[in-house]
């Protein structure tokens, strides 16, 4: 069941989107279409609903409209063509000419049939009728035709729950540096390559994947095992969306420990000796005071100083609790580190080669190493290094490449957009 805090994918006809249901008074935009979200609580996930046009306004972009969603059955979900009762079409498309003469509707009577009707199908009924080719067409054309106005004028959502393939599609779609151009075939190879299952335990490093990497790498252990996982991080704070996006159960949440790449590795090597990481880091940037007017004796400021006392209290007693948390995840990882990993996964923006002749060390013998870059020059330097050094034998740079295809009647042919490269692999396995 959809419930107030869940992530929550939504797709209408082909395009997805990944949003967040915080309150009941959140909306999600789709392109001109702004949703609310109120009626999803407590439906089941892959529920589809009807957009109900709420109200018109007019923007820069065009008129804006805010949808209401509706429960509805899949049976409404019926082909236009069947819909529309279509079965007369033309021998070819010899004597259709592009001149814009073809519809009879302007415009103008298209957005005013927009706002009196709801339904896409009648929208496109009343297109087809005021078409002047559209019967002369072939049945091919038609249905090109016929998609391409039902994807305009589509008024259903199917809200479905979100997965690692869901999540790696949409975040590829919007924003391919955000999770490093990593798709989804080259994910399935990560994965595959290092080995994670329910039991032992796995070292990543990772550099800015939106949370993609540990979210599969976690899913990929299951729930209720006994397999954990170290994500070591640069900065401050992980990156989780995807991993918060997926809704795992608690205990399998707690078997990931998200440490500091740097602070871990202090913690590892000189233990309590450790000088905490940097303060100015920690503690919050302080600012100026105003300077306060001095008494007539000139010497005592107006204001008492006891607010400032009680302030800086409460900022020690929050920065205490919060290197607490941080010190406890630290001597966590360190003692995992002790015992040594049976993986180790890195995907770094940076040059890889120093941060792995740290890590390498803490893998155990016969244990597979994958390093993931977007640049090949950089994998080709370290597989030199690790082939030099004898550390790491079975060493292979590779590549994938990927084609989706159109599965249709008599029209089965690869897309004909693609993605050309998504980044390559150094794989091997660790030696004593």
């Amino acid at each position: 069941m959809i419930q107030l805090g869940d992530y929550i994918v939504i797709q209408r006809q082909k395009y997805t989107k990944l949003q967040k249901f915080g309150s009941l008074d959140a909306t999600a935009t789709l392109g001109k279409e702004h949703i609310e979200l109120k009626s999803l609580l407590d439906q089941p996930y892959d529920s589809t609903f009807k957009m109900c046009v709420k109200e018109t306004k007019s923007g820069k972009r065009g008129a804006q409209r805010q949808h209401s969603l509706e429960l509805c059955s899949e049976n409404e979900l019926r082909s236009i063509r069947d819909v529309l009762g279509i079965s007369s079409s033309g021998a070819d498309n010899r004597d259709i000419r592009d001149n814009g003469e073809a519809q009879a509707l302007k415009s103008e009577d298209i957005e005013q049939l927009r706002e009196a009707c709801n339904e896409s199908s009648k929208i496109i009924e009343k297109l087809v009728e005021n078409s002047k080719t559209f019967h002369t067409r072939t049945e091919y054309s038609q249905d090109k035709y016929l998609l391409k106005k039902e994807k305009k004028y589509f008024e259903f959502v199917q809200i479905r729950q979100p997965t690692i393939r869901l999540m790696v599609d949409i975040f590829h779609r919007q924003d391919a540096e955000k999770i490093m151009g990593i798709r989804v075939d080259t994910l399935s190879q990560i994965i595959s390559y290092s080995g994670v299952s329910g039991f032992g335990s796995y070292l990543l490093y990772e550099s800015g994947t939106n949370g993609l990497l540990p979210a599969a790498m976690l899913n990929s252990m299951g729930a209720n095992t006994e397999a954990t996982l170290v994500h070591m991080h640069p900065g401050n704070v992980p990156q989780k969306q995807a991993l918060l996006a997926l809704k795992l159960p608690l205990e399998q949440q707690q078997r990931c420990i998200s440490v500091n790449l740097y602070s871990v590795l202090r913690e590892y090597y000189q233990g309590d000796k450790a000088e905490p990481v940097t303060e100015t880091a920690e503690q919050p940037v302080e600012q100026e005071e105003p300077v306060e007017p001095l008494s007539e004796e000139g010497s005592d400021p107006i204001e008492p100083s006891s607010k400032k006392v009680k302030l800086d209290e409460s900022t020690n007693s929050h920065k205490k609790s919060a290197q607490l948390r941080w010190q406890l995840e630290n001597k966590r990882a360190s003692e995992l580190m002790q015992q040594k990993f049976d993986s180790l996964v890195m995907a770094a923006k940076e040059h890889p080669s120093n941060i792995l002749q740290a890590l390498l060390p803490l893998v155990k013998p016969s244990r597979p190493i994958v390093i993931f870059s977007t640049c090949k020059e950089l994998l080709q330097e370290t597989y030199m290094e690790l082939k030099t050094s004898g550390k790491v034998t079975n060493l292979h740079v590779t590549s994938n490449w990927l084609r989706t295809y159109q599965i249709l009647p008599n029209r089965t042919h690869p897309e004909v957009n693609m993605t050309g490269n998504s980044g390559y692999l150094l794989t091997g396995y660790t030696l004593k």
